[in-house]
């Protein structure tokens, strides 16, 4: 059974959990830039709001331990000295999707699949009985996941086989943990700085101007009116 959590309202005042996870700085991470649009326009929606921000970069969750995994499927009487504090701060990860009205991923690809420190972040927050499982305890709510990366995996495009970011995360946030999710996928970053990809600057271009507009959207969609008084 899943333990029971708090759910916000927007009487209470929503709240976005927003997660980056690019290596690189501001402007400098497209994925940062998108999801710093999707924030302001949240934000400029919701004044009275809150924001949970991870840097997950600048500020890595810690690899999970035995005692942390352990703990999570043991009765808190019957729990090792070290697993309470290891335990608990797993936890303090658990409750921020449960809590939160929106979860907003910035998951750029590297080497073919997500940063380590998401991954790590995602270790924490699954656990059977409670985020995963048959009543999952942040089920249905709304996530956007920023997924950019240096060329394109699209389908019909040569590299196609190799795009595992999506896959994944539909898996693990869609599949595991039941949220609602979207993906923006700004692609072809790397053009501007490779003299080999300078033909598909334009493209490039056109695809972050897109996915700047749809995190805009996004954004205001996910305030929409009709959303008052749930999760």
């Amino acid at each position: 059974m899943a333990a029971p959590h708090r759910a916000l309202h927007f009487e209470e005042g929503p709240s976005l959990l927003h997660i980056d996870s690019s290596v690189f700085p501001g402007e400098v991470s497209s994925s940062r830039s998108v999801t710093a649009v999707f924030r302001r326009t949240w934000e400029e929606q919701h004044p009275e709001g809150t924001v949970i921000y991870r840097d997950l970069a600048a500020d890595p969750v810690p690899h999970m331990t035995a005692d942390a995994w352990s703990a999570g499927y043991a009765a808190p009487t019957e729990r090792t000295p070290e697993q309470p504090d290891a335990f608990a701060a797993r936890v303090k990860l658990i409750e921020e999707p449960e809590q939160a009205d929106v979860v907003l991923l910035g998951a750029p690809m590297y080497n073919f699949s997500v940063p380590s420190t998401l991954k790590t972040w995602l270790d924490s927050v699954l656990l059977l009985g409670r985020t995963a499982g048959e009543a999952p305890s942040a089920q249905g709510t709304p996530a956007i996941v920023v997924a950019g990366r240096g060329g394109s995996y699209a389908p019909g495009t040569p590299r196609a086989g190799y795009e595992f970011v999506q896959n994944y995360l539909q898996a693990v946030l869609k599949g595991t943990l039941g949220l609602d999710l979207d993906f923006i996928v700004p692609e072809l970053t790397m053009a501007p700085r490779n003299p080999a990809m300078s033909e598909l600057v334009p493209l490039y271009e056109a695809s972050r101007e897109r996915a700047l507009e749809q995190a805009i959207t996004k954004a205001k969609e996910l305030a929409a009116p009709h959303r008052s008084g749930g999760r």
